[in-house]
């Protein structure tokens, strides 16, 4: 069983799988193929990531994989808490330039589905979160790209500031949305 439900921007869903639940714990199927292709999600997953951010406040992206190495991503937390966010990048959308955002944590065990077009990142509220995402195509060093976590374009909400934010080398020179190639028609 599944709960499927539309963002402010509707091809980004957030997907709430039920949990079976006894004094054991609880037992979830986190991704069954028919199930989503049951709510219109007909993805073919081929690669499993998994990171963990040791400090509060770790922010990741915003990342994405330009065409013909573009992925879908579909985010769950393993352990913690994370602020998961999408950005449409592609330039015919009505939702262009913007953004929505979810918190997703082990507790509240909801995924994000990211379609291609979206450029993701997120911010951890926890310390030691684990996440884990699933893709629809291959890592592409070379597709690699990403847009600039705090620009003022976009105003994305984090929950931390500049200062604050525990970021990577390579996510502290994205490049400005403003700056950013048609890559999604």
């Amino acid at each position: 069983m599944l709960e499927v439900v539309s963002t402010a921007i509707e091809a980004v869903k957030i997907v709430v799988p039920k949990a079976f639940s006894d004094s054991r714990g609880y037992f979830s199927e986190t991704y069954t193929r028919q199930r989503f292709a049951d709510h219109g999600i007909a993805l073919d997953f081929v690669q499993d990531n998994q990171s963990l951010s040791v400090e509060t406040g770790t922010i990741r992206g915003l990342h994405f994989q330009t065409p013909p190495m573009a992925q879908d991503k579909l985010v769950r937390v393993l352990r913690g808490r994370i602020v998961d966010v999408a950005v449409d990048l592609r330039r015919s959308s009505p939702t262009y330039g913007q953004w929505v955002a979810e918190e997703l944590s082990a507790d509240n065990r909801k995924q994000l589905l990211v379609p291609i077009g979206f450029a993701h990142g997120f911010c951890t509220l926890e310390p030691n979160t684990e996440v884990l995402y699933k893709v629809s195509n291959y890592y592409s060093g070379a597709h690699d790209l990403g847009v600039a976590w705090d620009d003022p374009q976009l105003a994305v909400k984090w929950p931390v500031s500049s200062s604050q934010a525990v970021l990577s080398d390579k996510d502290r020179v994205l490049p400005a949305f403003s700056a950013l190639p048609r890559y999604f028609e």
